[in-house]
């Protein structure tokens, strides 16, 4: 992940994203919360990969007021609106700036990476998902959520207009919108879907089910092996 994606300035705005750009955001953090308490214990310890921005650690703490977690990111200004945004669970939070190398070695019971995978460079996914495979416990959940389309055209290009014509919808400036449509276009790092499924089952995960579909965006709920 580029540690300099997000400066001071766009870790500030980027609270007001998601919930444009993302179909049913808030919903969705209500979806990954019930997929990991279903093997996740009580007082279970959480790795958040691309923790920045907080929104998720905010959520999973609020609804889980047992659990421990370990959120990581690259950028140093994202981890700063985290540690604010998830300030009142703070006691019950570590946040650690890197890539997932940064992260503790567990054993995690849990591990998550929300609209995180798509920064990631196409030669790092699979060492990325082995790294967070060897955190984990035997049979603990992973939830990965992110861009996720057919690569061939014309459906591409369909994919990525539908994404741009719904944060538009929703109130995007159209410069951010064309900015987006540039970024998915040719710097962000997106697989179909079929192989997203094949990279986990690569890295040692089994059992990997779609739970989520909005748009442009695919979530995937797996279990290590």
């Amino acid at each position: 992940m580029n540690p300099h994606a997000f400066d001071t300035a766009s870790a500030r705005s980027y609270g007001e994203g998601p919930p444009r750009q993302v179909p049913g955001y808030a919903s969705l953090h209500r979806m990954v919360s019930l997929l990991l308490a279903e093997r996740t214990p009580s007082d279970g310890r959480v790795l958040v990969l691309g923790a920045g921005g907080g929104q998720e650690l905010k959520a999973l703490a609020e609804a889980h007021p047992g659990w421990f977690f370990d959120g990581v990111d690259p950028s140093v200004d994202m981890l700063r609106l985290a540690d604010e945004v998830a300030a009142p669970h703070r006691e019950r939070i570590r946040l650690h700036e890197g890539t997932i190398d940064a992260a503790p070695a567990g054993p995690f019971d849990a591990a998550t990476s929300i609209l995180t995978f798509h920064f990631i460079p196409a030669d790092e996914r699979l060492a990325t998902l082995q790294h967070l495979h060897r955190r984990l416990k035997t049979g603990a959940p992973l939830v990965l959520v992110h861009l996720s389309f057919p690569q061939t055209e014309p459906d591409r290009s369909t994919w990525i207009a539908r994404h741009v014509a719904f944060g538009l919808s929703n109130g995007t400036d159209p410069a951010h919108a064309e900015s987006a449509r540039q970024a998915i276009a040719s710097r962000l790092t997106i697989l179909a879907p079929e192989d997203e499924v094949a990279m986990l089952g690569q890295a040692g995960f089994s059992d990997a089910s779609l739970f989520y579909a909005g748009l442009s965006l695919r979530g995937w709920v797996a279990y290590a092996g």
